[in-house]
């Protein structure tokens, strides 16, 4: 049984993309179909893991190792989900650092930082001011907009610690919100 977790969750690891919780049918369609867990039980396991600091699948896989297989299920399927990202950034960390000085490799690296930029910008402005029950300019909108730009001046022209930002950020959405 340790064999077949770590198996399962390498090849989970290894062939899903996207992030945690795009992850999660692939992980249910496998518990299920291992009789591991019923529908229900991976409900709970799925809604405890989320609940959880890191990767929602990781946390997935070491809930369902113990529930399976004790203690050494949940560090087999733990290993088996993360050994594929592992060896994956470990190769493409050695290849990258020996064409570190190639030209074309540095060229798309700063080519793909406005591009990260815009897509950090957009996630930004997409999940912090686009919520379906307001519109786009809003009272709350507003007051967002508030702390974001006085964050930014406390961080740029003050030089505060980003851990002060936040806890500030905090005490302002109590007031505006």
């Amino acid at each position: 049984m340790i064999w077949n977790l770590f198996f399962v969750f390498f090849k989970i690891g290894l062939l899903s993309f996207g992030g945690g919780y795009a992850i999660i049918p692939m992980i249910q369609h496998e518990a299920l179909q291992g009789g591991w867990l019923s529908e229900t039980e991976f409900q709970e396991m799925v809604s405890i893991a989320g609940m959880a600091p890191g990767s929602v699948a990781t946390n997935s896989a070491t809930l369902i190792g113990y529930r399976v297989a004790g203690t050494w299920g949940a560090v087999v399927s733990t290993i088996g989900m993360i050994l594929p990202s592992l060896i994956i950034v470990i190769v493409l960390s050695i290849l990258l650092y020996r064409a570190r000085d190639n030209q074309w490799i540095k060229k798309v690296f700063y080519g793909l930082r406005p591009v990260i930029t815009g897509l950090i910008i957009f996630a930004a402005i997409r999940f912090g001011f686009m919520g379906k029950e307001q519109a786009f300019m809003s009272w709350q909108t507003l007051g967002t907009l508030i702390i974001v730009v006085l964050g930014l001046y406390g961080l740029i022209k003050h030089k505060l610690h980003p851990l002060s930002i936040i806890f500030a950020s905090g005490i302002l959405g109590i007031a505006f919100f």
